[in-house]
């Protein structure tokens, strides 16, 4: 499939190229704002999972920089914006990147020391597992990944602040949804406009953190499994059947973003130019690092190797 036939398949991914943003995740975290105004106040933010680095545009561009341009403030007032991923990402004006693991508690230290002891207003996480099409076990390891991300979150957010995270919706959300609803009073599950129908993806927008009387980080794993098993005992594997029947967990569940505008999985004309004909834009920022670098030169180096070997027995 060429670019062009592409570009008119997906209006967001477009849209994005023609915005300047690194992907078409970055309307997602713009209408989860609209509906839920989670920039309001926020002086200090945490971008986890965040390369390629389009929700760390978002927030370069909504915090950072109107505050840069604003006369009255000072320097050391500006936003400080924080980006962890295993992966290097090209520079964001007004971002600092920590390559880290979210699963390592120290990667919250590294945090806190660039806001000089002080906590985050946000954390963000829109990471995702290669998925692998079985929607039962994709949605298991999301909801690990975003239980990790909870671990950062207990160490690096203040009381009263806020995360949004990816989930994928399955029969195990209302286990998750009251696994958060022990730290966020508030807790709704999004789906953004530009977010396509056809996939079982959604955001947590998770409200006013407010961890258990004399909660201790440490103690993270055992109150989440204690969810999962209706007496609260350590004998029961963490689950989420009995939160069905007379015990169903009703969950809060939005659609943001301007709902007349584009649909995500409706395929949309390209524009009309007045040469007649449309060029394709390049994206605004290619991986630098991706995880498929090493195989491409193994490929390459394998495809050699071969050419060799008949080279020589073509000699011989």
């Amino acid at each position: 499939m060429g670019k062009a036939s592409r570009d008119k398949r997906d209006i967001y991914y477009r849209k994005a190229k023609e915005e300047g943003w690194r992907a078409r995740s970055a309307f997602k975290l713009l209408q989860i704002d609209e509906e839920f105004n989670i920039f309001e106040g926020v002086k200090r933010v945490v971008d986890l999972c965040a390369a390629p680095g389009s929700w760390s545009q978002v927030l370069s561009r909504q915090l950072y920089l109107p505050a840069k341009l604003s006369p009255d403030l000072r320097d050391s007032d500006l936003p400080l914006i924080v980006a962890i991923d295993l992966q290097p990402m090209a520079p964001i004006e007004g971002v600092i990147q920590v390559q880290g693991d979210i699963t390592n508690a120290r990667t919250a230290e590294v945090v806190i020391r660039h806001f000089d002891g002080c906590k985050a207003d946000l954390v963000v996480c829109d990471g995702a597992p290669d998925v692998t099409g079985l929607h039962d076990m994709d949605e298991f390891v999301q909801s690990q990944l975003i239980l990790a991300g909870l671990t950062i979150v207990t160490h690096v957010l203040r009381e009263g602040g806020k995360f949004i995270a990816k989930i994928f919706r399955g029969k195990d959300t209302s286990l998750l949804y009251c696994q958060l609803k022990l730290f966020f009073p508030l807790v709704t599950f999004a789906k953004p406009k530009s977010s396509r129908n056809s996939s079982i993806e959604a955001f947590a927008v998770c409200e006013n953190y407010s961890p258990p009387a004399g909660f201790n980080p440490k103690d993270l794993h055992r109150l989440l499994e204690m969810v999962g098993s209706p007496s609260g005992g350590d004998d029961l594997d963490c689950s989420s059947g009995w939160l069905e029947g007379p015990n169903k967990v009703y969950i809060p569940f939005l659609a943001c973003g301007d709902l007349s505008g584009y649909d995500s999985d409706r395929s949309y004309p390209l524009p009309k130019v007045a040469d007649g004909i449309y060029k394709s834009l390049d994206p605004v920022q290619p991986p630098i690092a991706p995880p498929y670098k090493r195989a491409l030169e193994l490929k390459k180096a394998s495809s050699h190797g071969i050419q060799e070997l008949e080279k020589l027995s073509l000699d011989s």
